[in-house]
C-alpha cells in the first residue's frame, strides 16, 4: 500500500522504547518512510516537531509528563500542517472522542500496529480520518 507515498518524515513519541524500537523498524521496511526523530515525552515531542517539521507524528497519548492530547494541541498550533496519529493501548471510547476532537487525524491501538499501523499512516496523509476497529469513539 505504501507504493503512493513518495516521502513521509515521520516523528515518534513514546516513553515505551521497546514500542518507538518496532514501530522505527517496521517503517524503515518502506523506503518512502522516513523516522526523523523520536521523543520520550511531551516536552521533547513538542520541541523536536518544531525543530524536525515532520509530515506526521505517531503520539502515545500518556506520557510522563503532559499527555499526548496537549502535546498535539502544541503542535497543531506551531506546525498546522504537521498531522498526528495517535497510538494507545486504552480504547476507551472517551479516549477516542477527547483525542480525535483535539485536531488529530487517526488514534491506533498499539495492539493493532502489525495490522494497522501502515494503513493508518497512509490514512492519516491523505487527510482522512483513521480509527482502529476495535475502538468506538
Amino acid at each position: 500500500m505504501t507504493s503512493n507515498l513518495i516521502s513521509c518524515r515521520i516523528l515518534v513519541v513514546d516513553d515505551f522504547e521497546p514500542w518507538r524500537r518496532y514501530v522505527c523498524s517496521r517503517l524503515q521496511e518502506h523506503p518512502g518512510m522516513q523516522v526523523v526523530g523520536e521523543a520520550a515525552n511531551g516536552f521533547d515531542a513538542v520541541q523536536k516537531a518544531d525543530e524536525l517539521k515532520p509530515d506526521l507524528v505517531l503520539l502515545d497519548i500518556q506520557l510522563p509528563d503532559i499527555n499526548g492530547i496537549e502535546v498535539s494541541s502544541r503542535i497543531g498550533h506551531a506546525i498546522p500542517d504537521t498531522k498526528v496519529l495517535f497510538a494507545t493501548l486504552n480504547n476507551d471510547p472517551e479516549w477516542a472522542r477527547a483525542a480525535l476532537s483535539n485536531g488529530a487525524y487517526g488514534l491506533l491501538l498499539k495492539a493493532e500496529a502489525a495490522t494497522e499501523l501502515l494503513p493508518a499512516i497512509e490514512m492519516v496523509l491523505r487527510g482522512e480520518k483513521f480509527v482502529s476497529k476495535r475502538v468506538k469513539p
